[in-house]
């Protein structure tokens, strides 16, 4: 089973500079596990101590946000893809 999976532009020196990885995994915590073990040190930026999805990291599924799903034991199908996005914050108000 392979996804593909989106990664952003702040985690890309982890990746060397790739944008998409194809991963493997029947869970989103397996696909982590595999991009873990293939750029170590990747899954600290996106879980906690815990091995829940870090606070200001929105990952979806097929633009499902996993919050609304089972969250990091969201099950993962063939083909989906899956985007990690940190939280933007900042601005101004004028």
């Amino acid at each position: 089973m392979s996804s593909q999976v989106r990664i952003p532009a702040p985690l890309r020196r982890l990746t060397n500079g790739q944008d998409k990885i194809t991963a493997e995994g029947k869970t989103l915590q397996e696909i982590i596990d595999f991009l873990e073990q293939n750029f170590p040190t990747i899954k600290s930026r996106i879980c906690n101590e815990d091995g829940e999805i870090r606070n200001f990291v929105n990952i979806y599924v097929n633009d499902e946000d996993v919050r609304f799903l089972n969250g990091i034991s969201s099950e993962i199908k063939d083909g989906d893809e899956i985007s990690i996005v940190p939280a933007v914050a900042g601005g101004s108000i004028k």
